[in-house]
């Protein structure tokens, strides 16, 4: 069974911190590219940051300099450290790994298409 957890979100004041953690089951656990995505009210489903194989990472323009995501391999688990955060952060955040293992979060790894499993989603709520 494919499965994709997502936890740690909530509400915080802009300007702070959390740290989102997706658990992932054996069997997609970073065999290829997983990111992290969000999704606001009204607006289309879009890449946070992606994680390859060999750890390479791919943020966002939004997000670079204030998210890090990284991976704790003796948990499947992968994280997103969102520091820094604006109002705008605000937004459902989901985990995604891709079913094509040969894909190494190349060109488009932003796009939602190129991700076949999801998790259930986490809310950040930012406020100003």
């Amino acid at each position: 069974e494919v499965q994709l957890v997502e936890s740690g979100g909530g509400s915080v004041q802009a300007g702070g911190s959390l740290r989102l953690s997706c658990v992932a089951s054996a069997n997609i656990y970073r065999r290829g590219c997983m990111g992290w995505f969000r999704q606001a009210p009204g607006k289309e489903r879009e890449g946070v940051a992606g994680i390859s194989r060999v750890s390479s990472t791919r943020y966002a323009d939004s997000v670079k300099g204030r998210f890090t995501i990284s991976p704790d391999n003796a948990k499947n688990t992968v994280f997103l450290q969102m520091d820094s955060l604006k109002p705008e952060d605000t937004a459902m955040y989901y985990c995604a790994a891709a079913a094509d293992y040969s894909w190494a979060c190349g060109d488009m790894w932003y796009r939602a298409s190129r991700f076949s499993y999801w998790g259930q989603g986490t809310q950040v709520t930012v406020s100003s």
